[in-house]
């Protein structure tokens, strides 16, 4: 059977995904370096296994040097299993058989052996020829010794088997990130040069990209057996979760776990004392196979369990598995997660501000012209808060998982008060974000019948909290809240519920499924094509949910099955993931080498573009007259604020006082009852002039509309911002007002002004 998919369409495809890995196929070749008791009361133990077979010169070459209790003739039993189906089952007699003469007969003691045995060409053609070449080989040998008279088992051993390939490559790492951070900066740049529809669209799908990475973390960090070639190929991802190893950060972690009154575990340092077991997938039931060393940790020799001596066994499962492939000690991942984070942080702060002084400088020295990157040089404070934001946002998930993982293993009193302060600091900051995203489009949607209104048209209120909502379609603005519901509810299953594989993978099932509903109803994002990635994304993680609910052996599916669907979870997530990086890598070259990248994209449905504001864009007649009149220089609509941000919203002393000194000046009549001195909702948008935020003192109009209760007449207050000194600016502002309202007669039926044409 195994043999025949050799032959299968499934071995081309495996073929041609295998070319694009730095594999090196100069020998084929089936190995094993670990020799692992499978029964308990083993009377056989190896201390240094060494098998190797190499198919193109038919030799098995073996060197073994083991403990035994077994004394008197045995025989032996081999079987080779490759992905649950036993390819090879071989009786062995030392007696008769001259390469094994020297067990017999079976002495108890140290056995020294080291032979070479030539295969017959009938054995070769039993053994597929892929089995050289699949990274991450599913296999495995197993040996039970029989007493010859009775032929009772006195000891079982298996080897696991490896070609030397893995799709476990740094490389494949590396790529991943550059690209999801290249989709990341490729909008950040078209944003501060005026393209927003596409820094929009590039940061959505980068956005979705490293979710969909953080997913395939997810499911290595579950503590399901999983296939070998699926732990390897999650293991790829497991960057974006923080799970990195350096060398000095390993140090100061276990320095500063023995600081603060923790204890630091010592599996990688101990590996030739303690049996590290990290659980795998067996044939026909989860079987916790030891390896005492992963290939690319250590070569040391390996110790078995014997009558004689029980070294210490010690089981990994999820996230600390994840952890021990890494080479980083299991005390040591939270630590290293959360100073991954702090760095990543720390890191965006100092490249932003490097870029300002950058872009002030060459201004200055005139390599630049000076309406580049206008809004961030004028904004960038406020641009750094977004920023700030987003990355939180981002790394949501991460702490989410690793935060509730500390609170079960608590490594120190003072990692659990850091998780803890860490994950209700970043639950909180987001939710005050998206409360805050709400209130600001219901009060658009109160003053203007649209929430694309005040969400795009205010600068500060895009570059601080456009974050939470670019990515969606002006009324799916609520959408944030169960997407980040949706984060947090996943990441707690994965965190902490370590203990149970199965109610992990039910758990996601569940989760995804509901997500994959809510984004293909309320199609939520805001054009077709982004809809669509993200749908892709959702469906692809809900079949990879499956696939981990079928690895937990519910089922009691036969091993061939569940190591066919390992092999099928690589190749579609393989596929799926090279045709993402490829759309996010294409539209971020294309963002940032053409001239005019807005021009590949539909304008929205929600016409955001008609509301965004932008200094870099005032290019028209119309919008430098209304920047005149408003008394606006370059950049300073940030500084034009009408009351939609935090602290124009909070009962701060500073608020308070404002609105005392507006009573004392008759600007204002305190409100009676709960609301104090609060104003009934203001927009930021002058309704006369819908693209120009303008202020209140030379608003025309009803007093009751403006929030104001005295005199509405337009003649300017010396306090205002505009000289009273000359007439003809307000005389020029008048005009233009009459304007833009002949305009917006003009332009009633436009679906904006209506408040629809939206969905």
């Amino acid at each position: 059977m195994l043999h025949s998919l050799s032959k299968s369409p499934i071995s081309f495809l495996l073929a041609a995904l295998l070319a694009l890995l730095p594999f090196s196929f100069a020998e084929r070749l089936i190995e094993s370096k670990s020799l692992n008791p499978c029964q308990a009361n083993s009377s056989f133990s190896a201390t240094l296994f060494n098998v190797a077979f190499t198919p193109d010169n038919k030799t098995l070459s073996f060197t073994i040097i083991g403990v035994s209790a077994i004394s008197g003739n045995v025989t032996a039993s081999l079987e080779v299993i490759a992905y649950g189906y036993t390819a090879l089952r071989q009786n062995l007699d030392p007696c008769t058989n001259s390469d094994l003469k020297g067990l017999c007969p079976m002495n108890t003691g140290v056995i020294n052996i080291e032979s070479n045995v030539a295969i017959s060409d009938s054995v070769l053609k039993t053994i597929p020829g892929i089995a050289y070449n699949i990274p991450d080989l599913d296999g495995k040998v197993q040996v039970y010794i029989n007493d010859t008279d009775t032929g009772v088992p006195l000891a079982c051993v298996e080897a696991e088997l490896s070609n030397g390939k893995s799709v476990d490559q740094k490389a494949v790492g590396w790529v991943t990130a550059v690209i999801a951070g290249l989709g990341l900066v490729a909008s950040a740049i078209t944003s501060g040069l005026g393209h927003s529809n596409t820094a929009a669209h590039v940061a959505a799908n980068a956005l979705s990209l490293f979710g969909y990475f953080q997913a395939q973390a997810f499911i290595g960090m579950s503590s399901v057996s999983l296939p070998p070639i699926v732990a390897s190929w999650t293991q790829n991802f497991q960057w974006s979760m923080g799970i990195i190893r350096v060398g000095f950060l390993q140090k100061m972690a276990t320095w500063y776990q023995r600081s603060t009154g923790g204890t630091p575990t010592t599996y990688l340092s101990s590996l030739a004392t303690t049996s590290v077991e990290v659980q795998k997938r067996s044939v026909d039931e989860i079987h916790k196979l030891a390896t005492r060393a992963l290939g690319r940790l250590t070569s040391r020799t390996n110790n078995a369990i014997t009558n004689a001596e029980t070294p210490n066994r010690v089981v990994l499962r999820g996230i600390e598995r994840v952890g021990f492939r890494a080479n980083i000690e299991i005390s040591n991942i939270f630590f290293t997660g959360y100073s991954f984070f702090v760095i990543f942080v720390i890191m965006v702060v100092l490249g932003v501000c490097l870029f300002k002084v950058v872009c002030e400088g060459l201004v200055k020295a005139g390599k630049m012209k000076g309406d580049k990157f206008t809004d961030f040089r004028n904004g960038w404070m406020t641009v750094l808060k977004g920023i700030l934001f987003r990355i939180i946002l981002i790394g949501f998930p991460q702490m989410v998982v690793l935060c509730f993982w500390e609170l079960t293993v608590r490594n120190s009193a003072a990692e659990v008060v850091l998780a803890i302060f860490t994950i209700v600091t970043m639950i909180c900051i987001l939710g005050w974000a998206s409360s805050k995203v709400i209130r600001i489009a219901q009060r658009s949607i109160t003053m203007h019948k649209n929430p694309a209104y005040i969400l795009y048209s205010d600068p500060v209120s895009l570059n601080k909290w456009g974050f939470l909502y670019v990515q969606f379609k002006a009324t799916a603005y609520y959408f944030i809240v169960p997407f980040l519901i949706y984060i947090l509810i996943k990441g707690m299953f994965i965190g902490l519920g370590q203990g149970s594989g199965t109610a992990q993978a039910i758990a996601l099932v569940l989760i995804e499924a509901a997500f994959l509903i809510a984004v293909s109803v309320l199609r939520p994002y805001m054009d077709k094509k982004t809809n669509g990635f993200n749908i892709a994304i959702a469906a692809v993680n809900f079949v990879s949910a499956i696939f981990l609910l079928v690895f937990t052996n519910i089922f009691n599916q036969p091993g061939i099955v569940t190591g066919v669907m390992g092999v099928i979870f690589f190749i579609y997530n393989a596929v799926f993931a090279l045709i993402l990086l490829l759309m996010v890598l294409i539209s971020s070259g294309l963002a940032l080498f053409t001239k005019n990248p807005d021009t590949r994209y539909q304008p929205m449905r929600d016409d955001r573009g008609s509301f965004i504001k932008s200094q870099t864009q005032l290019t028209t007649e119309l919008e430098a007259l209304g920047a005149t009149a408003r008394g606006e220089g370059k950049g300073n609509h940030y500084k034009s604020r009408t009351g939609i941000d935090d602290d124009d919203d909070s009962f701060s002393s500073s608020s308070i006082e404002r609105n005392n000194l507006a009573i004392k000046e008759g600007l204002t009549t305190p409100a009676s009852g709960p609301e104090g001195f609060r104003e009934p909702p203001r927009s930021p948008v002058d309704p006369p002039m819908p693209m120009f935020p303008g202020n209140a003192e030379t608003r025309t109009g009803p007093p009751s509309y403006y929030g104001r209760s005295n005199n509405p007449s337009p003649q300017p207050r010396a306090e205002s911002g505009y000289s009273t000194s000359s007439n003809q600016q307000f005389e020029r502002a008048g005009s233009l007002r009459s304007d833009v309202g002949a305009l917006r007669a003009q332009n009633n039926s436009s679906p904006w002004q209506r408040g629809a044409g939206y969905d």
